[in-house]
């Protein structure tokens, strides 16, 4: 308002007034920690304040309608209750009291099961109990409650169930009868022992796998394993479970427990079993002959029987069965075993043990062959044989030995005896297992020893013997002589031999060569031998003057000089030449001659060749003279000392030629009717055969014609003129 007492502005409020005061109808505890008060409803009461007191404290609740319940109370306590009333104007004044007391606390419980059928329930002291209630019931509903009342701290529950969860509950109650705070509690039996307990054993990992039936309620299993001291276990949520790292050649004693969060069950009834033996110890090998091994060993603890395997390293493999710690095989040679032993009883076979392996001899070679490359050197070639890294090859005579070590298959021995009996025997050696000693033997005969000449000899012309020195047994000698000309044999069993019809001229060597049936020794030390030079196949005996002949031949094999000889009984002409050829003087005429011609070598060996006589040609007439026989005519005389020779008588001139032959045993001869005019040369010789030959080298006599008177000329006769040609 101003001044004035006019309004300038004007507000409005509504104020609410606090409620009426509410009246408990009734206030009472179902829990030890809370009161619960009912009251009626207040108009225009927007909520309510509780409020409890116990004397020392005082705690206030704010709920909205009835009831309502006051919380965080003390157990078995005596509280007044007051309630007031709420709106937006404020509160109301308290209520009347009342009073009203928290039932009792619940029971602190405990609960365990100690065996799988039976449960033990205990609780602590429960301040102003008169009496506790228990119940227990599967967790499941199924089956029955079972209750009990007792003043005791503690129950015992029997006839359960195994391995079930069971819900118990507990409360006190005071000496009114009140019950106080329930406690609920779960708790489970344990489970009972396992059945039907199993067991499977790998003998190979030496483990062992126990399986059983489940058991109820069971959320895990154990399974012990006990030998001498030691423990083995497994804990396995499942019904199966692997107990690794067992001993071999043990026994065992085993139980299962199963167990839950209660327990475990009681062990199951002990199961007593054998683990496999533990594999054999000390094994030993031996080939106690070629192609038989003798597998030996220790007796393993609780092995029932033994197999061994033997396989080959050819992929091969054999084994034995036996109760016993021995076990043969046969065995080849050059082959590496693996051995390996194995023991079983019930529950199976052994763990592996050591493998060992064991090399047998390699084997020996039995194709060789030996070759001889000289009387002293064979060669020994044979195929490889399996398991050899090299080979040795013996030559034995007593008392000597050849050896030869080679990784190669072949072998070469020298410096061999000639004409001896060996043993050769290959040997295969290999690293592991040495040398096989039982390699047979083949007995091999050298060839026979080279012969000695002792002496080459000629027996005729065209024979030679030849001798030498015979050391070797049952053997055929050949003898052979070798030269330009070809060859030439002879073959004894003895110590000498000759050769037949070796040609002149040649020169030869000789050697000798041993044969058995082994083969040939080398030839012995070749001997010369030089043939005589070849007589002249063909001799030619020409006469160049009365006094003068020559001698001529055919070239002689071999022949390197000649001596040519003619020899009568007045005496003998000789000429020592180089050529095929010979001039001799002083021959007589008219003379039988005996012509032989020696033929030399080179080194001196003479031939001595004859040939048919040669006669000398009669004497050329001596005293020739020239008589003229008329105008045309003349007379030819000559002297001859010798019996009844013919003679011819030749005019050759310019105009002409004219022969004149006389009868036998005349000394001259008449040639008419000759050219006048003319120079004659005039031969007179004696007549050499039948066919009328003439000696060419006779003297000859000049004649002038000009001493023939020709018609109307006048001639003069000059004395003869002789004259030599």
């Amino acid at each position: 308002m101003d001044k004035n007492g006019v309004t300038l502005a004007e507000a409005q409020t509504m104020q609410l007034t606090a409620p009426e005061i509410p009246v408990i109808e009734q206030a009472y505890s179902k829990l030890s920690s809370s009161i619960t008060v009912e009251w009626a409803a207040v108009p225009g009461a927007s909520g309510y304040l509780l409020t409890a007191q116990d004397g020392e404290s005082s705690i206030e609740t704010i709920v909205t309608n009835s009831p309502g319940t006051v919380t965080g109370l003390k157990a078995a306590t005596l509280y007044k209750i007051t309630i007031r009333s709420l709106n937006a104007g404020g509160r109301s004044l308290p209520s009347p009291s009342r009073k009203a007391k928290t039932v009792l606390a619940a029971p602190v419980l405990a609960a365990h099961s100690p065996s799988y059928d039976n449960i033990v329930v205990s609780w602590k002291a429960v301040h102003m109990a008169a009496g506790f209630f228990v119940s227990i019931m599967r967790s499941d509903g199924l089956g029955g409650m079972l209750k009990e009342n007792t003043t005791n701290d503690s129950l015992t529950f029997s006839s359960l169930d195994p391995g079930t969860l069971y819900t118990i509950k507990v409360h006190a109650w005071d000496i009114n009868g009140i019950p106080g705070d329930d406690f609920t509690y779960n708790q489970r039996t344990r489970p009972q022992a396992p059945a039907d307990v199993q067991v499977v054993f790998d003998n190979g990992a030496l483990e062992m796998t126990v399986s059983c039936m489940p058991s109820e309620g069971a959320s895990s299993y154990t399974i012990a394993a006990f030998s001498g001291t030691s423990k083995l276990n497994c804990s396995t949520a499942f019904t199966s479970c692997s107990i690794p790292s067992l001993e071999c050649g043990a026994e065992y004693s085993l139980s299962v427990v199963a167990s839950n969060e209660a327990g475990s069950s009681k062990p199951t009834e002990t199961l007593a079993f054998k683990t496999v033996p533990c594999a054999p110890e000390s094994i030993t090998i031996e080939e106690d002959e070629p192609g038989n091994l003798a597998v030996s060993w220790s007796d393993a603890d609780l092995s029932d029987y033994y197999v061994v395997f033997v396989k080959s390293d050819d992929g091969l493999e054999v084994h034995c069965n036996t109760s016993h710690t021995l076990c043969h095989f046969q065995s080849d040679c050059g082959f590496t075993y693996f051995i390996s032993v194995f023991a079983y009883n019930k529950a199976g076979q052994s763990p592996l043990g050591d493998i060992f392996n064991y090399t047998t001899a390699p084997c020996c070679p039995s194709d060789f062959n030996p070759v001889f490359v000289s009387s002293d050197t064979v060669q020994i070639v044979w195929s490889p044989v399996r398991g050899a890294e090299m080979y040795e090859t013996k030559a034995a005579d007593w008392p000597n030995e050849l050896l030869c070590n080679d990784t190669a298959t072949v072998c070469t021995l020298s410096a061999l005896q000639c004409n001896t009996q060996y043993n050769i025997t290959v040997y295969s050696f290999s690293e592991i297992r040495g040398s096989n000693t039982s390699c047979a033997s083949k007995h091999v005969a050298t060839a026979p020893c080279s012969p000695e000449i002792i002496s080459v000899s000629k027996d005729a012309l065209s024979v030679i013997s030849v001798n030498w020195h015979a050391n070797n047994d049952e053997a055929t000698y050949m003898v052979t002589a070798k030269g330009e000309a070809g060859k030439w044999h002879c073959t004894s069993s003895g110590n000498s031999c000759a050769i037949h019809n070796l040609p002149c001229g040649f020169l030869f060597s000789i050697s000798v060569v041993a044969i058995t049936d082994v083969g040939h020794s080398l030839p012995s030390y070749s001997v010369p031998l030089e043939t005589a030079p070849c007589c002249p196949a063909d001799l030619a005996v020409t006469e160049v003057t009365q006094s003068v002949t020559n001698i001529s031949w055919s070239v002689g094999t071999g022949a390197k000089t000649y001596l040519a000889i003619l020899e009568s009984y007045r005496g003998q002409a000789r000429c020592y030449t180089l050529q095929n050829y010979c001039l001799l003087g002083c021959i007589t005429c008219g003379t039988n001659y005996t012509v032989s011609v020696k033929a030399i070598s080179e080194t001196g060996l003479t031939s001595d060749c004859i040939y048919r006589g040669f006669s000398s040609s009669a004497c050329c007439p001596s005293g020739v003279k020239l008589y003229r026989l008329g105008n045309s005519g003349i007379r030819i005389y000559w002297r001859t000392s010798e019996g009844s020779i013919s003679y011819s008588t030749d005019l050759y001139g310019s105009k002409g030629n004219f022969t004149c032959t006389p009868n036998t045993n005349l000394t001259y001869c008449d040639i008419t009717e000759i050219p006048c005019g003319d120079v004659y040369t005039v031969v007179v010789s004696p007549v050499t055969d039948h066919a009328g030959a003439k000696l060419a080298f006779c003297p000859k006599k000049i004649y002038s014609g000009n001493d023939l008177k020709c018609p109307a000329v006048n001639a003069k006769v000059e004395r003869n003129v002789l004259q030599n040609t």
